[in-house]
């Protein structure tokens, strides 16, 4: 069949809307339509160089839809059924996955390749091959994607909402419930406010920080992350250290979890610095892998007994996480429809990541017209 979709050809370049031509499923896959994707940060590294991928690729790792046809042994879901996709598929079955770490799951290790485990891919084009991103490709009007990349949802759910938790609210909930491991009355700094971010607020005020230190330079980041749940909110790093000192008597902050849409060793550096004894530093944002950005005195992290951890899908299990998440947000507990700024068709893929890029949205939603 064919189907439109916003690809990535080269670094440097934006997307590209093209006509493509999709594989049928075959054992394990289902066909999907899809409905919303998310405009992630993460789909930029793409294209500006910090995570180059196997070009050609399609955009797109956070997608909701629709299941349209399953192929041979499908169990997981049927036609009909609405789907949030993960951006990192599960087997249920490997090392990770069977010790409760789904998120480092075995068949996320070509996720950046586009292709299938089996090393074939689904869209095509003139001869060439197409990858997806994280498997999935959820710019795409339509995709072929493994079963172990979908949680069914409930049908009542908007999609374009539910989208949300395909990546970026998992992400940053779990960057401070899971690897963070904030508890009540904890002080939490937070470096970066966009998608993930404005998460991450939501989490460490739920589950009851009493200080949530917010750093962004942008106002409007600034301002969304007060409503989500913040106590305090700067522009700078120094600003905020300066308050933590007052706000702990000296102590600093129990975490800092950094989630800066390109990290930097400037915002690392000043991370280990604002946290206190025992205190854990959290890395959720992402670099050009070939970079050295964590440089800290290696004897203060002993002396001090500090923690420097990453931390991939928020250290969240799909199957669970995903559904919970849909569970608060049902249950009035959790924000997403207020994360939501702007809506756009594929033609507006470019302006969404502009948006991005100009501080304009929280999170921007891709709707597919069909």
């Amino acid at each position: 069949m064919k189907t439109r979709a916003a690809v990535l050809t080269e670094i440097g370049k934006p997307f590209e809307i093209v006509e493509l031509d999709l594989d049928e499923p075959t054992g394990g896959e289902v066909l999907i339509r899809f409905v919303a994707a998310g405009l992630c940060h993460s789909d930029l590294h793409l294209s500006d160089g910090d995570l180059p991928p196997r070009f050609p690729i399609v955009g797109g790792h956070e997608g909701a839809g629709i299941i349209e046809k399953v192929g041979p042994g499908v169990t997981k879901v049927k036609p009909g059924d609405h789907v949030v996709c993960s951006m990192i598929p599960n087997c249920g079955f490997c090392r990770y996955c069977s010790t409760g770490r789904q998120n480092l799951c075995d068949m996320g290790a070509t996720i950046l390749e586009g292709h299938m485990p089996d090393g074939t891919f689904r869209f095509h084009r003139a001869g060439v091959d197409y990858g997806a991103m994280c498997m999935l490709g959820s710019f795409s009007q339509y995709g072929v994607i493994s079963e172990n990349s979908v949680v069914k949802v409930d049908p009542s759910l908007p999609l374009e909402t539910a989208v949300l938790v395909g990546c970026g609210v998992p992400t940053g909930w779990g960057t401070a419930v899971n690897t963070g491991g904030v508890r009540p009355g904890d002080t939490v700094v937070i470096y970066g406010i966009g998608g993930l971010g404005a998460n991450t607020v939501q989490a460490s005020a739920i589950t009851g920080a009493k200080n949530i230190v917010v750093v962004d330079p942008n106002s409007f980041k600034r301002d969304n992350a007060m409503k989500l749940g913040a106590t305090h909110a700067f522009a700078t790093a120094e600003e905020a250290q300066q308050v933590v000192t007052e706000l702990t008597h000296g102590q600093g902050a129990d975490q800092a979890l950094v989630l800066v849409g390109t990290v930097t060793e400037e915002v690392i550096s000043a991370a280990f610095d604002v946290i206190g004894k025992g205190g854990t530093l959290v890395v959720t944002g992402l670099a050009d892998p070939a970079k050295l950005t964590v440089h800290v005195s290696g004897a203060m992290l002993t002396l001090w007994e500090k923690t420097i951890k990453g931390s991939l899908f928020g250290s969240c299990n799909p199957q669970y996480d995903i559904k919970k998440l849909l569970d608060l947000y049902q249950a009035g507990q959790l924000k997403l429809d207020e994360l939501v700024t702007t809506r756009y068709s594929l033609d507006e893929v470019n302006q969404g990541y502009q948006d991005l890029v100009d501080g304009k949205n929280i999170r921007g939603v891709l709707v597919h017209e069909h």
